[in-house]
């Protein structure tokens, strides 16, 4: 950033000012003082305003253009601030910034005043009335950046559930399109089973009552490990093939799946006659139709599991406050998480009966149950054991989530709750997370706190029970 070659004389330069809302009716000695102390710039399109890593020292007044800044060095989904003509920012007065954390290229031709922060006493005691105002600006200017990042903490909580999501729907999904694509399978067998078989009328109702009698009598199949599997699929195929059995090959691993001994088969075979490959085959067809139907209902009841719980955790088609069932709210919260939790992290639960309910929003708690599960997580890093306990305590519900993760060291457990401040790499994490946590605890009027040694770290959430919203 340079100064401009051909310096604006200060009188245009302060009628400029006054085009600027918070230099608007200021008079006109204290806009040429101020303009004097400023330096006055010009840039192309493409060039560079501010640059993240150098330190904050100028209050920059746009006079025209537009610039658009953002943390290069950080998540190409980082948030993009723009400063078009009329706006103040860079370091303003009180501000605690200590580090250009953007940087900020020119998208149009851009004239620009930087004021260096050595001229902010000087300031105040020239010019008090446009120090209050540029406090006033410097006030909303944290509130937008704080709202910008809480919105893109919620973006990127709600982009990581749903890739969690997306991936338990996926597997029962999956396991369902197999299932239909079996069946066909089946039904085709069960056609062609239909067409060569040649048993009588008079020899139906005794392989039916035998067909019946294998079927009580079966047993889940339990191979010590897949060596037993295949030994026993290799001799029931050996036995069908010493009895010319169509296709042996394929009838015999769906046998051993549902566990039918020599003495069953013997039993098949004498009551199928010459009729045993097409009958065999057909009761076999059967018998994996049974499991497959069993398949389907475990995927499908999966799913319908998981789109509940969605609604539940949303409160989807509910009022801002309502009654809210805490451990209900907990359980589907780690169906939601289930991604995260399942693959090393053994879950607990200590629920205390007859735990009232609390009015509150139902989806913001879900926010805290996330979060903090979510962090413990992390905190584990995917090994551990995660204690949920609901207990009631006076007239609050308390929740505690306990993990066995390192532990949160003694120098930032006091900052924890701090806005922005994370323990997490770049790009992991935007310390909003805890931030919300608090906020949302407090706005129902309960309590959080957090002890912390090697191998437990505990958030203890206290809620009213009764309605103080």
């Amino acid at each position: 950033m340079t100064e401009t070659s051909t310096p604006t004389p200060p009188g245009q330069l302060a009628d400029q000012l006054r085009k600027i809302a918070v230099f608007a009716d200021l008079p006109p000695e204290e806009l040429v003082w101020f303009v004097s102390q400023c330096q006055e710039h010009r840039i192309a399109p493409g060039e560079i305003m501010m640059r993240e890593g150098d330190p904050a020292e100028f209050m920059i007044v746009m006079l025209e253009g537009e610039v658009r800044a953002r943390a290069e060095r950080g998540p190409a989904d980082g948030p993009v601030f723009t400063m078009s003509t009329g706006e103040v920012s860079g370091m303003l007065p009180f501000s605690r910034l200590k580090v250009i954390t953007v940087t900020g290229r020119a998208v149009v031709p851009s004239h620009f005043l930087t004021f260096h922060v050595s001229h902010f006493p000087e300031l105040f005691r020239r010019l008090p009335e446009l120090v209050r105002r540029l406090v006033g600006l410097l006030t909303d200017r944290v509130r937008n950046v704080t709202r910008q990042e809480q919105q893109h903490e919620k973006l990127a909580a709600l982009g990581k559930l749903s890739a969690g999501l997306a991936h338990e729907l996926n597997n029962p999904s999956a396991a369902a399109r197999r299932s239909a694509a079996a069946l066909r399978d089946c039904l085709a067998r069960l056609r062609s089973a239909a067409r060569s078989t040649a048993i009588g009328p008079e020899d139906c109702a005794k392989l039916a009552k035998t067909e019946e009698e294998i079927r009580s009598s079966l047993t889940p199949a339990q191979f010590k490990d897949e060596f037993a599997r295949v030994e026993r699929e290799e001799a029931i195929q050996s036995w069908l093939e010493s009895r010319n059995v169509a296709e042996p090959w394929k009838l015999a691993p769906h046998l051993a799946e549902a566990n039918l001994t020599n003495t069953d088969l013997t039993r098949f075979a004498e009551a199928a006659g010459a009729s045993l490959s097409s009958e065999l085959t057909r009761f076999a067809t059967l018998l994996e139709m049974d499991r497959i139907a069993e398949e389907l209902e475990h995927s499908s009841a999966r799913i319908s599991d998981l789109i509940k719980a969605i609604k539940e955790y949303s409160y989807m088609d509910q009022g801002p406050v309502q009654e809210v069932d805490i451990q209900r709210s907990i359980e589907n919260t780690l169906t939601i998480m289930h991604h995260k939790l399942k693959r090393g992290i053994t879950v607990t639960r200590d629920y205390a009966p007859g735990i009232p309910k609390v009015m509150a929003s139902g989806s913001e708690l879900n926010q805290v149950w996330t979060n903090l599960i979510d962090n413990a997580a992390d905190a584990m890093n995917g090994s551990g054991k995660l204690r949920i306990r609901i207990a009631r305590e006076n007239d609050f519900v308390l929740v505690e989530i306990a993990d066995t993760g390192p532990g949160i060291p003694a120098e930032v457990k006091s900052r924890i709750f701090d806005p922005f401040f994370t323990t997490k790499g770049v790009g992991e994490g935007t310390g909003l997370g805890l931030d919300v946590v608090n906020r949302i605890i407090k706005n129902v009027r309960g309590q959080i706190n957090v002890t912390s040694v090697p191998g437990d770290t505990r958030f203890q959430v206290r809620l009213p029970i009764q309605s103080t919203v």
